[in-house]
């Protein structure tokens, strides 16, 4: 049975929601579940925007017969071509097998390593080209590592519509919810939002950035992404996210703590640390084991607060494996600029606190605070002036 949406007069959402996949990118969980969005345009040509992953390839071939009723289907534009958007190609040149496929010079690469026969139906734009398809004119904007290097967004004049990849999406199904004014994006979103751009595209800010100032220009009123609502109000909202997300500011003043604890004698003092924080005025923490945590979880709010407290015991000569886990994937995500404090456990020969702190050191803009605390075994009494102090250190450089 067939299941869409109309976003404006002719412009039909096709996609749809997984719920049964727990890992995206076979990483991250998705325990809210996913939609992957595709968008169908009926004009003097009919136009279909990207696809979806194979696991609604079913519903979604549905979608696009229905709205296209008995008329052919002319152009494939691939934004990107990740296999959650691109893996229903081989079924629409099957289906309809004079289609034209756009996309940059690269889409054309992954096409051939994904082994889809497209039989030389190939147009190839590049930053700035245009083409119209009746009364809709799309103009084509590069985007390169947002988040693959063949990826690309297109603007539909007529309407002001960013058809953004995988710009502005988020985890999360809409569950026949397709616009941001229909949700409580704060409250449903906006964390699933945080995880998936941090996680995905978190890495290449500069080239976010770089996206962010070409949409500038453009006069935009409607924002299709791949996964997630359809913005259609409030996108100031969302850019100024994208701006901070891309640019790695801190959206909150506030204190991340991740600790890793063997036996629970480094969560002890963590717990110790938390609560002279919030005794000294600062209750915006988020407080995580790095051993029950998804590393995904963790990065999002690394990039949600402007403090980080990374507390581990030492194993093997070396960080806790749960928590070193977690330093290599900010320094993986290119994380900048925060204000971080460590504390060390060991019982013979603690090494987690140097290690960390060589770790953070080669990550950009990164403030390393002294008086790091240093325990052996547990707590003790002789470490309490240790930990106010650097409890005072934290709070001081908030200021």
């Amino acid at each position: 049975m067939h299941n869409v949406r109309e976003v404006v007069k002719d412009l039909y959402w096709v996609g749809g929601n997984d719920r049964r996949t727990s890992l995206f990118e076979n990483i991250h969980p998705i325990l809210e579940g996913i939609s992957y969005n595709s968008y169908l345009l009926l004009d003097e040509k009919t136009v279909l925007m990207d696809t979806v992953d194979s696991s609604i390839a079913s519903n979604f071939m549905e979608n696009v017969k229905y709205v296209l009723g008995d008329r052919d289907l002319d152009y494939l534009i691939i934004h990107h071509m990740e296999p959650d958007h691109a893996a229903c190609i081989g079924e629409i040149v099957s289906n309809y097998p004079g289609v034209q496929i756009i996309g940059t010079m690269k889409t054309f690469d992954f096409i051939d390593q994904f082994g889809y026969k497209i039989d030389g139906n190939a147009i190839k734009v590049k930053d700035g080209d245009s083409i119209s398809f009746g009364k809709h004119e799309f103009k084509f904007i590069s985007a390169p590592m947002v988040h693959w290097p063949e990826t690309m967004a297109s603007f539909d004049s007529l309407n002001g519509i960013l058809f953004s990849g995988d710009a502005f999406g988020t985890f999360g199904t809409l569950d026949g919810r397709l616009f941001n004014d229909e949700v409580d994006f704060d409250r449903e979103f906006l964390l699933p939002a945080r995880r998936y751009y941090t996680n995905i595209v978190g890495k290449y800010g500069m080239q976010v950035q770089r996206l962010l100032k070409k949409a500038s220009d453009l006069d935009i009123k409607y924002i299709c992404p791949l996964h997630g609502p359809v913005w259609r109000n409030n996108i100031a909202y969302i850019m100024d996210k994208y701006d901070k997300w891309s640019a790695y500011e801190p959206e909150e003043k506030g204190v991340l703590i991740v600790f890793g604890s063997m036996y629970g004698n480094t969560e002890a003092a963590a717990e110790d640390l938390a609560r002279r924080l919030v005794e000294k005025g600062m209750s915006n923490i988020s407080m995580y084991d790095a051993s029950k945590t998804h590393v995904s979880y963790l990065i999002a709010d690394a990039f949600k607060y402007s403090h980080m407290v990374i507390a581990s015991a030492t194993y093997n000569l070396d960080i806790y494996t749960p928590v070193k886990n977690f330093v290599q994937d900010m320094q993986g995500i290119n994380l900048q600029k925060r204000i971080a404090a460590i504390i060390e456990n060991g019982t013979w020969a603690p090494k987690s606190g140097a290690l960390i702190k060589e770790n953070l050191e080669k990550m950009k803009d990164m403030t390393i605070l002294d008086n790091s605390v240093h325990i052996k075994s547990s707590m003790k009494e002789e470490d309490i002036d240790h930990m106010d102090l650097l409890a005072d250190n934290i709070i001081e450089s908030m200021k």
